[in-house]
């Protein structure tokens, strides 16, 4: 499962990036920062970039900012079933 974030804009993420929602990034626990991931949702699809730490609610496993959870239609109902590849 994966949630979207998108209310931090400007501050810092865990790997000193300033926080873009517009971005394709993504929070996952432990995966290094600068890791690729192909996020699928449904039939879309987004190539995101691990620069932060997170979720921290059980069962998700990604937290996708505002740009990429709208880039696969997950805004509307906040979090949903994703399938991530590392490339």
């Amino acid at each position: 499962m994966a949630s979207y974030y998108g209310n931090e804009a400007g501050n810092r993420t865990a790997s000193g990036q300033r926080f873009n929602q517009n971005a394709m990034t993504a929070a996952h626990r432990s995966l290094p920062f600068g890791t690729r991931l192909r996020v699928t949702h449904g039939s879309r699809s987004v190539v995101v970039t691990i620069n932060d730490r997170g979720p921290f609610i059980r069962g998700r496993v990604l937290d996708l900012s505002k740009g990429a959870a709208h880039a696969i239609g997950l805004t509307g109902r906040g979090v949903g079933r994703v399938v991530a590849e590392v490339m």
